[in-house]
């Protein structure tokens, strides 16, 4: 779904709904021309998708060679994301949903701005933990295929949970979503990642929304900030 999105987007200017989804965060004048600019730049360096598929969906087996895979689908990177478990083979490709090293990417765009992809993706890591045995051998779509699926899944939603935990304290007071990078990354964030870190941190934001521990308020120059909830409202 996102892959068909994006390719979508090929040959036609930013939308007028993604430019002030960015402006009302706070992005400058620079930032706003440099996405439009790039605005599209996915369809072109990927193969055209089919006019036809068929559709798989969570708990379907597939059958491929002389092995079935069973379909577990996660959430979260991507709306829906397919990982294929084999139990004959004890193996799973999980793609983009289980990476050994780094966490997936997981944000918040323009196409759905209240939407909550951090939650979708906590419940899916406990969803994988659930169904995938430990010594499973899991081939990622970066770095190198590993052993110890439920220990990764746990670090990594603890990973979220720091950050998650930084981010509360940081909002004792109204910020931007610039202001709050460095609840989540140890990095200086420039042009180059500036669209994956506030996808980002928007996902932790809307998180902590959509449990009714923070609210989205508009400052003096008309961006938009973010506060704790008051308890007593």
């Amino acid at each position: 779904l996102t892959c068909r999105t994006l390719v979508a987007d090929t040959g036609r200017e930013a939308p007028d709904a993604g430019v002030r989804f960015y402006r009302d965060i706070g992005w400058d004048d620079g930032a706003l021309d440099r996405y439009k600019s790039r605005f599209g730049g996915f369809g072109k360096a990927v193969s055209r998708l089919p006019d036809s598929f068929v559709r798989i969906s969570d708990g379907d087996v597939v059958r491929l060679g002389d092995h079935d895979w069973q379909v577990l689908v996660g959430s979260g990177h991507s709306p829906e994301h397919a990982c294929l478990y084999c139990p004959s083979l004890n193996v799973v490709i999980s793609g983009d949903q289980i990476l050994p090293k780094i966490s997936s990417n997981v944000s918040v765009f323009p196409t759905e701005p209240e939407a909550d992809p951090l939650g979708e993706w906590l419940a899916s890591c406990a969803d994988l933990k659930a169904r995938l045995p430990q010594d499973v051998l899991v081939l990622p779509a970066h770095n190198e295929p590993f052993y110890g699926a439920h220990k990764r899944l746990d670090a990594l939603v603890a990973g979220h949970e720091r950050g998650l935990q930084r981010m509360r304290k940081r909002l004792e007071t109204p910020k931007r979503v610039d202001e709050l990078f460095v609840s989540l990354f140890a990095r200086k964030i420039g042009d180059d990642v500036l669209s994956m870190a506030t996808g980002e941190t928007l996902a932790h934001l809307n998180y902590l929304i959509h449990r009714g521990e923070v609210e989205r308020v508009t400052g003096e120059d008309g961006v938009g900030k973010f506060v704790l909830s008051d308890p007593r409202s």
